[in-house]
């Protein structure tokens, strides 16, 4: 799922407020240290840079350098942006062959006394491994190999990292080996978590324990994470900061944990790809702060999409595609249409389902509706006309179900 804009905008003010990204701290040009610059120099000459990205490392004053920033009091090294711009997450190395560094990691990082900020993230380390010294760049607070494809495994020094606030794995290992998760209980500041696409399914439902008990979290993503089971009670939870959950592509086999409707700060929330079964619980709608819920790829038979999830009046995003629910729409829509301060709905994907019945009036009360995906389901009857109220509307998709032949009428052409 993407990420929220609100809680992303939280992250970000928590990672000004502690430093990491002020401007005030950050001077390019302000001069250099002797030893830093000799240590960056070093770096660059363990690494594999095949389309000249540290081609601006001469000179004196390693602060001008590019990825390079300084604190413009003491003129130390305080960030290291070297990430690959040629290449996202979903990216592959064909794409951007030739803009990724590559290598071995020197260990001349550790004259960096005051690094705060490491960014290696969309390269190709492939055949090294991460370096077991990182665990002893103590100020560090920002951390993001993703997508990098370092082999070997997470080295248990990272724990040692207490400062750090924000890590992503994301992707960054060549996917040749489990993980273990006994390193995490050393991060006790950590507020983003990114460990997409790591083998944990040897964690057992232990998995769970070891996130939390680190009580600061506001972002945790775990999708294509192989893990074992999700467990269905937990009566000590402690995410009272947490607003993103991310839990996609693990393929959990199981019904919906009620636990999950406790951690009511969540504004996110992707279960898609899971195999859940039974009915949607009505426990979603204790989530009242929720403004994206994917669903998605489930197996939700027969369930009920009730009135109860249409208290969500914070919804954003809402995306239920791939799950054979046969139920009506209008109970949800109707409960949708109650919410005292204006719907904020923008996207709602119904695709490759069973629901029946007519589409009811109340859709168009949805009046920020930006995407409508219905498409390959079973409703009956006519489009209404009140759809003709949704000017903000830029996907409509209603192929492949039951409904009447007709033109589009008048009150729908300025769609």
């Amino acid at each position: 799922m993407g990420g929220n804009k609100s809680a992303t905008s939280a992250l970000l003010l928590l990672l000004l407020l502690s430093g990491i990204l002020h401007p005030e701290t950050i001077q390019l040009g302000s001069g250099c240290q002797e030893a830093e610059r000799k240590a960056l120099l070093q770096f660059k000459q363990s690494l594999r840079d095949p389309s000249g990205q540290l081609s601006s490392w001469v000179g004196e004053d390693c602060c001008s350098w590019s990825g390079v920033s300084c604190n413009n009091r003491t003129a130390s090294v305080i960030k290291l942006n070297l990430n690959n711009p040629f290449r996202d997450s979903f990216g592959s190395f064909e794409d951007d062959a030739g803009h990724e560094l590559g290598g071995e990691i020197s260990p001349s990082l550790l004259q960096l006394k005051d690094l705060e900020y490491l960014d290696l993230s969309m390269n190709n380390f492939t055949g090294f491994q991460v370096p077991e010294f990182i665990g002893s760049l103590k100020e560090l607070r920002y951390l993001n190999l993703s997508g990098s494809f370092f082999s070997g495994t997470i080295p248990q020094t990272l724990g040692n990292l207490s400062n750090l606030l924000y890590l992503d794995l994301n992707n960054f290992l060549d996917q040749s080996n489990q993980i273990d998760l006994e390193w995490l209980s050393g991060l006790s500041s950590l507020v983003y978590f990114n460990l997409g696409g790591a083998d944990l399914s040897k964690a057992g439902a232990y998995w769970l324990e070891v996130f939390n008990k680190l009580h600061s979290f506001v972002e945790l993503h775990l999708p294509n994470c192989n893990l074992p089971s999700l467990p269905l009670s937990f009566p000590s939870l402690n995410f009272a900061s947490l607003q993103v959950l991310d839990l996609s592509n693990n393929d959990f086999n199981s019904t919906t944990p009620h636990w999950l409707f406790n951690i009511t700060s969540l504004l996110c929330l992707d279960l898609g790809s899971n195999d859940l079964q039974g009915d949607i619980p009505d426990g979603f709608a204790s989530l009242n702060s929720l403004q994206e819920l994917d669903l998605s790829g489930n197996s939700f038979l027969g369930g009920q999409l009730s009135r109860n999830l249409g208290k969500l009046c914070n919804l954003r995003t809402m995306i239920l595609s791939r799950n054979n629910i046969s139920s009506e729409v209008s109970d949800f829509l109707d409960g949708l249409s109650e919410c005292t301060n204006s719907i904020l709905l923008e996207k709602l994907e119904l695709r490759f389902n069973q629901f029946t019945g007519i589409l009811p009036i109340s859709l168009g009360s949805l009046k920020n509706l930006r995407h409508l995906v219905l498409w390959q389901n079973s409703f009956l009857g006519s489009i209404p006309p009140s759809i003709g109220n949704l000017t903000l509307l830029k996907e409509l998709y209603l192929a492949s179900n039951q409904m009447n032949g007709q033109k589009i009428s008048d009150s729908y052409q300025h769609l």
